[in-house]
């Protein structure tokens, strides 16, 4: 298998990256030992939760099934619980083992294992919000929309995984240059957005059509896919506190969804009041 620093435009990485092994959390094979150590409170719900709470660990779990499918033993799931009950238990654990964690693969790489874990916590405060607007708005398959904003990112955790250098490169090129898009400068370092690679890594994968299209801008216009994109939106912005100057546009973009006020979503969001983040203010 190449290394990462030799791999060269986006099917050679789709390639590599299919073949790897997706590391995960540590709290999530600590979780998932401690789980199987007490069989009778063992059950795919118990499971489900656990997994839920780390993108990476989800992915896992959806590539396996995709992987049983193509051997026609699964049908297109996207609700994690029901996933685990289907696989079974002793499938489960036999599987989709909880290795290698996110920590050996960065051994020595303390930088780039906190990204990671900013992008993780990130992406769970995406889907807890997509989860509870999806309830809002009465969507009986809130757990797709869930599942879709929790993923959303998944690309950029991958990356940091498995070349972080390039990813300081990326990061330090916008922070010379404000200025810079990030789509712009991942395409003028990696040879392709990170965006792309995610759909592209979906598609290879054989991830559910559905949650491609929740994970997918281009679909804006549809309610469901605004959700997501609005979490995923909320959860960047405001990963640092309240003052970010795009929170504004995001209040009213989410009061407009949620057919509600800007005033109702900070409180109901648990936003801090400031100056940049109050409703009556815009960006430039």
């Amino acid at each position: 298998m190449p290394m990462p620093e030799e791999i060269r435009g986006l099917p050679a990485w789709v390639s590599f990256l299919s073949r790897v092994d997706i590391p995960v959390m540590r709290q999530t094979a600590r979780e998932l030992a401690r789980a199987r150590e007490d069989p009778r409170a063992l059950d795919a719900r118990r499971i489900a939760r656990i997994v839920v709470r780390d993108p990476m660990m989800t992915a896992k779990l959806l590539r396996h099934l995709t992987q049983q499918r193509r051997r026609g033993r699964a049908g297109e799931l996207v609700q994690i619980d029901q996933a685990v009950m289907m696989l079974g238990m002793d499938a489960f654990y036999a599987g989709i083992r909880p290795e290698p964690l996110v920590d050996d693969v960065l051994r020595g790489e303390t930088d780039a294992l906190a990204r990671v874990l900013r992008v993780v916590r990130r992406a769970q405060r995406a889907s807890t919000f997509a989860m509870d607007w999806a309830a809002r708005l009465h969507d009986l398959h809130w757990e797709e929309v869930r599942i879709a904003a929790l993923l959303h990112d998944l690309a950029e955790m991958l990356a940091w995984c498995f070349a972080p250098e390039l990813m300081r490169k990326v990061y330090a090129t916008m922070r010379r240059d404000p200025a810079a898009r990030s789509r712009s400068t991942q395409e003028a370092i990696f040879g392709f957005a990170l965006h792309d690679l995610q759909t592209a890594l979906a598609r290879a994968w054989g991830l559910p059509d559905l949650l491609l299209k929740l994970m997918d801008d281009a679909y804006a216009d549809n309610e469901r896919v605004r959700n997501v994109m609005l979490a995923v939106n909320l959860a960047r912005h405001s990963a640092d506190g309240w003052s970010d100057a795009a929170l504004p546009d995001d209040f009213r973009a989410i009061a407009d969804l949620l057919r509600s006020t800007p005033e109702h979503v900070i409180e109901l969001i648990g936003a801090e009041a400031s100056p940049a983040s109050a409703p009556g203010n815009a960006t430039g």
